[in-house]
């Protein structure tokens, strides 16, 4: 898992010599990394990235050339901590991780007290208190196991319907057993039961530092429709268990594998009689007797909230399905939060805590933010709105989450530079990206239909610009400034002002017969680029950056979602069954590992 810290100001953050962080993740297979400090953004900086990617260590860099060189940097260090047989590389998951076979050295036996799984050991995961505690604690709170079923790809020769083979219906070692007994494995789905088939994913995160309050919230709310064109874009997960999903993302699985909701809380429907005639029944949903509300979303899901303060934010945006706890959300307007913040956290906090250490519980130390931070930290958004830790001197700060970890340092740097200046582009023209919530939450999931990139159509507003004139770039490089038609406050209908568009169309622009099409994410950076004057030198050293950003939007580039697919479909050994055999995955994770070996 890779993630990168972002300071707001235009000066760059001298790097030197701070090695990067390693933090236990939970997965033991699995290494998150963050930079040493955080770094600026400058751009002159910048002309020496490419020859200086290589597999060596530096003591200094420019800030999104330390994107990249952390990255290496990571890999270098990681390394020498390896066996000779051991590699890192950046996967999503393990193409076999679950698929029963004694590849996992050592050997430990699944089905432990922990996870309960099926498939996995309780080693699997980190030893770390934290990680097993969350596993059992979630799963003693929905009162069975976890439940992942993801569609699975119908090859020429896939069984059909096609019924896990690997599920045991036989299995009695725990009460969670009956679980598939009872209908958890679903047909025609890969179906995986633990914390770790989800939380064993790894992802490129990105945290930002804002200037203030009221930059972050609108950075918060400005980047979070990006969040699902950014998820296909970075596609890199067809593959679960050992056999190919009709996915592409990793989302949805991590979603289930942390889902702590009760039966009550899901509104699951159970058969009722309507009468004392036994033959005529109703399916009702289980009344609320021990919890508090129906809860639409798992605890990892997409934003349902926006926070800014922005009079752009029309209430027809806002998630009318949202549940908040009203009682605290009124104590925090009592304590000063105006509304749409005390909504926010109001939100957030109709959780409980999954994890809580006993010496938290001794005494309420009003001095730490431990609580606080306990739920904030188990609510794993899209987007994460994080206040300044108590005592430091680090700034509010807003985290994209949702991009899939990419195979090649480049990749991953240009996702990082991309996103970087997109926040630039929103903050210096005043870019305005709202659309409703529940449109956003629909993109999520059609963020996972195979190859979505190419194939699929996003909600997305038309006119991202302010009311005031903007000066963006035209065909011959120069600026010039733009009119606009629209009025300056939000009126009409809400519908009028978005309309689905292609993932090539958000990214590089669209012109539509009237003349006033949506520009275009890349365009947009493009014009910001010439709005700072950056010299020729950088711009061209960007513009390797963006052009891969362009040609993965416009199909010329393939995800790596499609890469590995299509490794996978033409390897000899593959029989056209949707199965990814020892043999095949070996294979790719070779693969991966000699385009990284030939990168660096």
């Amino acid at each position: 898992m890779s993630e990168g810290r972002i300071n707001r100001p235009l000066i760059p953050t001298s790097t030197g010599d701070t090695a990067p962080v390693f933090h236990p993740e939970f997965g033991r297979f699995m290494l998150e990394a963050t930079p040493g400090k955080p770094w600026g953004i400058g751009f002159k900086d910048l002309l020496d990235v490419e020859r200086n990617m290589k597999w060596r260590c530096v003591t200094s860099a420019s800030p999104e050339e330390v994107s990249r060189l952390t990255i290496v940097r990571r890999r270098k260090i990681a390394k020498e901590h390896m066996a000779s047989s051991e590699f890192p590389i950046t996967l999503t998951t393990f193409p076999r991780l679950g698929a029963k076979e004694n590849s996992i050295v050592p050997y430990y036996p699944p089905s432990g007290d922990k996870l309960r799984s099926q498939f996995l050991p309780d080693e699997i995961a980190n030893p770390h208190i934290r990680f097993p505690t969350l596993a059992a604690n979630i799963r003693a709170r929905r009162g069975r196991k976890v439940e992942i079923n993801v569609p699975v790809f119908r090859d020429e020769k896939t069984p059909w319907p096609f019924k896990d083979p690997t599920v045991d219906y036989d299995l009695r070692n725990w009460p969670e057993d009956d679980d598939v007994r009872n209908g958890a494995a679903k047909d025609n789905h890969i179906y995986m039961d633990a914390m770790a088939f989800g939380m064993g994913s790894c992802c490129l995160q990105i945290t930002f530092q804002a200037m203030n309050i009221g930059e972050g919230r609108k950075m918060y709310d400005q980047l979070s429709p990006l969040g699902p064109i950014l998820l296909a874009l970075t596609a890199a997960t067809p593959i679960y268990k050992g056999f190919l999903a009709d996915t592409d993302v990793r989302w949805n699985q991590i979603s289930r594998a942390v889902d702590d909701r009760t039966p009550e809380e899901l509104g699951e429907k159970v058969p009722s009689l309507c009468c004392e005639c036994p033959l005529l029944k109703l399916t009702l949903r289980q009344p609320l007797k021990n919890d508090r509300w129906r809860i639409p979303k798992s605890r990892y899901a997409s934003n349902s909230t926006y926070i800014s303060q922005d009079a752009r934010l029309r209430k027809e945006y806002l998630d009318p399905d949202l549940v908040i706890d009203e009682k605290l959300k009124q104590r925090l307007i009592e304590g000063g939060l105006d509304d749409r913040l005390a909504t926010h956290f109001a939100h957030l906090f109709i959780r409980d805590p999954i994890v809580v250490f006993a010496e938290d519980l001794k005494e309420l130390d009003l001095d730490k933010a431990d609580h606080f931070e306990n739920l904030q930290s188990t609510n794993w958004q899209h987007m994460r709105f994080k206040p300044p830790p108590q005592g430091s001197d680090i700034g509010w700060r807003v985290e994209f989450r949702p991009m899939e970890i990419q195979i090649t340092d480049f990749e991953n740097a240009a996702f990082s530079i991309f996103i970087v200046l997109i926040t630039r582009a929103i903050l210096s023209f005043d870019l305005n990206f709202y659309i409703p919530i529940p449109r956003t939450t629909e993109n999520m999931e059609t963020a996972h239909i195979r190859d979505a990139v190419n194939t699929q159509k996003f909600h997305f507003r038309k006119n991202p610009f302010p009311s005031r004139p903007v000066r963006v770039a035209g065909a011959s490089g120069t600026s010039t400034p733009i009119p606009f038609s629209r009025p300056p406050t939000p009126v009409g209908r809400v519908e009028d002002e978005y309309e689905p568009m292609t993932i090539n169309e958000v990214t590089n622009g669209k012109t539509s017969a009237d003349g006033d099409g949506f520009p275009g994410l890349v365009p947009l950076v493009e014009s910001y680029l010439n709005s700072v004057n950056v010299d020729v030198e950088t711009r061209c050293e960007l513009a390797r950056y963006l052009a891969l950003i362009q040609k993965r939007a416009d199909g010329s580039l393939w995800t790596a979602a499609k890469w590995i697919r299509h490794f996978v479909q033409t390897h000899p050994d593959y029989k056209k069954d949707s199965v990814v055999d020892e043999g095949v995955a070996y294979d790719l994770v070779k693969a991966v590992e000699r385009i990284t070996r030939n990168e660096g």
